[in-house]
């Protein structure tokens, strides 16, 4: 480990922690060692070993003692480096930067990862005559050929076909992107109309995924007219896009038009991660030229105060965002270029590496078992790309000088930037394991926006504590104890009161309360000046990266 600190500044080891944990290592292997030395040596039966970790878990590695051996050894080797790893002293990034490669080194050296060491795939060798070994070079050829790891049979897939399904048209695009809207599933819908921003580093339907579990159709189900605005997938011509353009031309874009279609002065407004964030700058923008958009907001595990948001800040520092301005952003010497969209998947995939990609690569590889199909994991591998400037301007006025909470810090648009000036009440969600936006990080908007403010904590991730629809009767939710939304996220944790199954319910309660009176459904799409382009979900989000 001490090699490894070498170039890694601020960082030295704590001798006297170290020291203990060398004994402690020595006599823990020791122990294994002599444990599998007396077993080989005697007829002494070999121990049962039981392994907690799941990669270990399947009755070959148990079944043979070499294997049980490796097993164990590497479990002891895993949590010391990690035991050293968080005994370092040091600068907080240095230290968490420190952490999470020694994560990564452990996590890529697990033997469950090699043929040679990995008895279930040497079983399924043996027993299918090298079949499963010939089925595994050949997804792994595939792959190569895709440029990524498959998590899901993606030939199970089409979107239009079984994923973003509901019906629809999209009633108005621009470069930037298209505006869908559904159609009522309701004789009477709200009159206030209802517009959803997803997050341009994604596709927008892993809000539509399947009938079942599609907060689009839900919301529609619910009476409400609703928007969606389904972003342009950037190529080499969109190169010079920048935020300002992202917000201006698209989010502010789309909700003047979903004013002009319902006629409505207010609407309903919901973000999702960095939607949210782009949502939160549009209305604010708006806000300054004297136009209050948004009858109501609903930010989904949304970044506001970019002060702490987890493994992420371990990627972001000047000289990373100077890195990516002189390659891809403005200060290019060969013009702003794209951040490619499987570049940013894979960064996502490594941020849990053992269930996005080493659990794949021993699945798919070793063993030559295909992945099943998973509506979630296709999307997830359906990439975006990002525009250079956009992309620069996000990475250095947010995650790494946090300007964005600060009243007057940036200039959007042409508009001195506060986000207390939206005058709208808020509703806001965080997922309690949420790795990307940690829900501590989303619960930070309350301390900004000056609207009055309802947080709710789901169960699960960033992806599953979102798309968890009240009719699985999956997972759990966290409700306010009282109106109080102390400074401390902790303080309104300890409060809370966890509920069982979905948050959508609760959600859909307070919407409907901001969404007007009923009226009769309309009977078309769009008006006389928005006609129906194409059918949902529209050309716009077929586009591959």
């Amino acid at each position: 480990m001490e090699p490894l600190l070498h170039g890694w500044t601020g960082l030295k080891p704590q001798t006297d922690a170290w020291v203990k944990l060398q004994h402690d290592y020595v006599e823990r292997a020791s122990a294994l060692w002599t444990k599998a030395m007396r077993e080989a040596s005697t007829s002494e039966a070999a121990t049962p070993v039981k392994l907690a970790d799941r990669r270990f878990a399947n009755p070959a590695w148990a079944a043979s003692p070499s294997a049980a051996f490796t097993a164990e050894l590497y479990l002891l080797n895993a949590q010391t480096l990690q035991r050293m790893a968080d005994q370092v002293q040091g600068d907080a990034k240095a230290r968490a930067r420190l952490r999470f490669a020694v994560q990564q080194f452990v996590d890529a050296s697990a033997p469950s990862n090699f043929l040679a060491f990995n008895p279930e795939a040497q079983q399924l060798a043996l027993q299918s005559g090298g079949e499963s070994l010939a089925r595994g070079m050949q997804m792994l050829l595939a792959d190569l050929q895709r440029g990524h790891v498959s998590q899901t049979d993606e030939s199970a897939f089409e979107v239009g076909r079984n994923v973003a399904t509901t019906e629809g048209a999209v009633v108005f695009e621009n470069e930037f992107f298209q505006l869908l809207e559904y159609k009522p599933l309701t004789a009477q819908v709200h009159q206030r109309p209802f517009l959803l921003v997803p997050p341009c580093i994604n596709k927008f339907y892993i809000l539509d995924l399947q009938p079942e579990n599609s907060l689009i159709r839900y919301a529609v189900a619910q009476g409400h007219r609703t928007f969606v605005l389904s972003w342009r997938n950037p190529d080499e011509h969109c190169a010079n896009w920048r935020w300002d353009d992202y917000v201006e031309q698209a989010v502010i874009r789309a909700i003047h038009e979903v004013q002009a279609i319902s006629g409505q002065d207010k609407i309903n407004a919901l973000g999702f991660c960095v939607g949210g964030t782009l949502l939160s700058t549009a209305l604010a923008v708006l806000a300054a030229r004297g136009e209050q958009a948004a009858a109501s907001l609903t930010l989904l595990t949304t970044l506001l105060d970019f002060s702490d948001n987890g493994v992420l800040d371990i990627f972001v520092d000047e000289a990373a965002v100077k890195l990516r301005d002189i390659t891809i952003g403005e200060q290019s010497p060969r013009g702003p270029g794209l951040l490619k969209g499987q570049e940013l998947a894979t960064t996502f995939s490594f941020l849990r590496p053992n269930d996005l990609v080493w659990n794949y690569v021993v699945g798919n590889y070793l063993k030559g078992e295909a992945p099943p199909a998973f509506d979630l994991l296709y999307w997830n591998g359906d990439a975006t790309n990002l525009p250079g400037p956009m992309y620069c301007w996000y990475l250095r006025h947010t995650y790494l000088n946090n300007e964005l909470c600060r009243p007057g810090a940036l200039q959007v648009c042409g508009e001195s930037l506060d986000l207390g000036a939206i005058e709208a009440p808020v509703y806001i969600y965080g997922s309690r394991e949420d790795h990307i936006v940690p829900w501590d990080a989303a619960y930070r908007s309350t301390q900004i926006l000056k609207g009055e403010k309802r947080f709710v904590m789901g169960a699960s991730g960033h992806i599953a504590g979102v798309i968890n629809p009240p009719a699985k009767g999956k997972r759990s939710h966290w409700l306010p104890g009282s109106k109080a939304l102390p400074a401390d996220p902790q303080a309104w944790l300890a409060q809370a009161k966890e509920q069982p199954g979905s948050w959508w319910t609760d959600w859909s309660k307070w919407l409907a309360g901001h969404a007007g009176p009923l009226k009769t459904a309309p009977r078309q799409y769009g008006d006389r000046q928005h006609p129906v382009i194409e059918a949902a979900p529209g050309r716009y989000v077929r586009q591959k990266a």
